[in-house]
């Protein structure tokens, strides 16, 4: 995979695939308290290193993954998202998803992170619909993929967790 024709650009952000060259920003990202709050925990080095090598994986076999932002003027590591095929409700399906740190909190950041990955998923692989979902009580990510458009949400089991499950249609899709 040629990282750089992976790589996205938006208003604020570099999006650069996660692959094992970037095992330490991802682990980095992975320390902070909000993150760490969503995902079960912070990530050891190990599990960063198991994570960015199959996300990088991913990224050369074609597919896609979840890109790591960094703000376009500072360098500075932003946050994590993008796209990933996942098992959601009984189905291999296109999602979406997001991880900022807690200090950008309320920026805008996940929205733009989620707009450049639905801009890839309609454009780019033809996608028919893309799916967000989240813990129930995780609203401000919900409040994301409302203002990006995602409706019809319903709660799903995941990992044996409750989650609200949201869909974007192709048709509704396209800004």
């Amino acid at each position: 995979m040629d990282p750089a024709r992976r790589t996205r650009v938006t208003e604020r952000l570099r999006l650069e695939p996660v692959r094992p060259a970037l095992v330490d920003d991802l682990w980095l990202l992975h320390q902070d308290a909000g993150i760490a709050h969503w995902y079960g925990g912070t990530y050891s080095r190990a599990e960063a290193r198991e994570r960015a090598a199959g996300m990088g994986a991913t990224w050369a076999g074609g597919g896609v993954h979840k890109w790591l932002a960094y703000d376009r003027e500072s360098g500075g590591l932003v946050g994590r998202g993008g796209l990933s095929y996942q098992e959601v409700d009984g189905a291999r399906r296109l999602e979406v998803g997001w991880a900022v740190r807690e200090s950008l909190w309320g920026r805008g950041y996940a929205s733009e992170i989620g707009r450049a990955s639905l801009d890839m998923a309609f454009d780019e692989l033809n996608a028919d619909e893309v799916v967000s979902f989240t813990e129930v009580d995780n609203l401000r990510s919900r409040a994301v993929m409302e203002r990006l458009g995602f409706g019809r949400p319903r709660e799903i089991r995941h990992r044996g967790e409750p989650f609200v499950l949201y869909v974007l249609p192709r048709s509704q899709g396209r800004h």
